[in-house]
């Protein structure tokens, strides 16, 4: 495509990453099924690697587009900021159905369970230990990417790094404390509906903190390669706006299924 148009939107070139992103989803999910079924983990793992490759070429070719290629204009990093909000608010209503799930078997609980929540068989979690920790963890993590983003605002390229790289380590420390917190549950997430809708709910959560860890490790490489600036930081914005989202997701979590269900 010629750099020079009359337009100001990026067409972008002809590339196969979507379609082999496609026949690796599929694989990774046909994998799930037969890891299930069969108990054969190795189309799962070859899916998930296959996917990981071609996220790393797929973004490649998006850095290489904004950052050197000149190809993201002001129109085009508005519709991306319209897409990314768009897809946030999709990941709110993601959240919403466990929400929902977890309060219809909560506020009316069946005989099955006992007619009481948690059911008599759980022991749940103390909400001031682990938990609290954990709030504590994403709150400071809050704070250390908001110092990020206004230091690249002010273009401090030192104070935003250092920012940047407190939040990746926050959010790895959260990740092994749920880990840990994981390994010393007593019950399981096939124990009654309660098991099934706590790890489902505050599992998808650490997945997304996993995602968002990665999404800002990738941005905090591009900072140190001096990719953005105060005028042109679209990825490392998308980064901070997803890592809010999972911040505000968890205060939810632990106020309705750690304090409230305890």
């Amino acid at each position: 495509m010629s750099l020079h148009s009359n337009h100001p939107y990026h067409l972008v070139e002809k590339s196969p990453w979507p379609l082999i992103a496609s026949v690796s989803a599929l694989m990774m999910v046909a994998g799930l099924v037969k890891w299930f079924h069969d108990f054969k983990v190795s189309l799962f793992l070859f899916g998930v690697v296959s996917i990981l490759l071609v996220s790393a070429q797929w973004w490649r070719d998006t850095v290489r587009e904004a950052a050197f290629q000149g190809l993201h204009t002001l129109k085009v990093a508005q519709g991306m900021r319209w897409g990314m909000v768009l897809f946030i608010v999709s990941e709110l209503l993601f959240f919403f159905s466990f929400f929902w799930a977890y309060f219809h078997s909560s506020l009316s609980p069946t005989s099955e369970i006992g007619a009481q929540w948690p059911p008599a068989s759980i022991n749940g979690f103390n909400p001031f230990q682990i938990p609290l920790l954990n709030t504590a963890i994403l709150l400071a993590s809050g704070v250390t990417v908001t110092w990020a983003h206004h230091a690249i605002l002010e273009n401090e390229h030192s104070q935003s790094v250092q920012g940047l790289l407190a939040t990746v380590l926050l959010g790895g420390y959260f990740t092994f404390l749920q880990a840990f917190e994981y390994s010393e549950s007593a019950f399981s997430i096939g124990d009654s509906v309660y098991g099934a809708t706590f790890f489902v709910a505050t599992g998808f959560h650490g997945l997304h903190v996993i995602i968002g860890s990665t999404f800002l490790c990738v941005n905090l490489w591009r900072l140190v390669q001096g990719h953005f600036s105060s005028a042109h930081h679209n990825g490392v914005e998308a980064a901070i706006w997803y890592w809010h989202f999972v911040d505000v997701v968890w205060l939810f979590l632990y106020v309705s299924i750690y304090w409230w269900g305890y």
